[in-house]
């Protein structure tokens, strides 16, 4: 028994460590967000049923390793009932960390993207690139190739 509750309590310890944290925020909180960082910032915007996200975004997070000073933001855009399980989950399999995890709280693809982006017609996965102090943003409507990514890296930083 008491090996049993020492078990539990190293996997609820454990568990906790380890987590995914995703927050919970509204497109006011994410506009706000961006425009007051201070630093580079790689905001992504992805889901779990998007397989082109997917497929790119362990070349973000390997490409962010190589530039501490880049905050990478992963915005998911999974339905209401993902969060936060689903997407921490999902998040924590692929041991998809060392990023700023969010969820859109928001349903109207016609009311946010545009404050985004205005060229951005709803589709996922996209990336925006930004750096205040270059005054440097460019927003990317497409999934991008490990390749792609290293050199916008580059770009945001130099």
């Amino acid at each position: 028994m008491k090996n049993l509750l020492c078990f539990l309590l190293f996997s609820f310890v454990f568990g906790i460590a380890t987590a995914q944290s995703v927050r919970k925020l509204s497109i006011d909180e994410l506009e706000n967000y961006i425009n007051t960082s201070q630093k580079p910032m790689v905001v992504n915007f992805w889901a779990t049923f998007c397989r082109p996200c997917i497929e790119e975004l362990p070349h973000f997070l390997e490409a962010r390793q190589q530039y501490p000073q880049v905050e990478f933001v992963m915005v998911s855009l999974d339905l209401p009932g993902f969060y936060p399980g689903k997407i921490e989950q999902f998040l924590s399999s692929r041991n998809f960390t060392g990023a700023t995890q969010f969820w859109l709280n928001e349903t109207n693809a016609d009311s946010f993207c545009p404050r985004i982006d205005p060229a951005w017609d709803g589709a996922i996965p996209v990336t925006l690139w930004i750096n205040p102090a270059k005054k440097y943003r460019k927003f990317i409507n497409r999934a991008m190739t490990d390749a792609q990514i290293k050199l916008a890296f580059q770009e945001l930083t130099y």
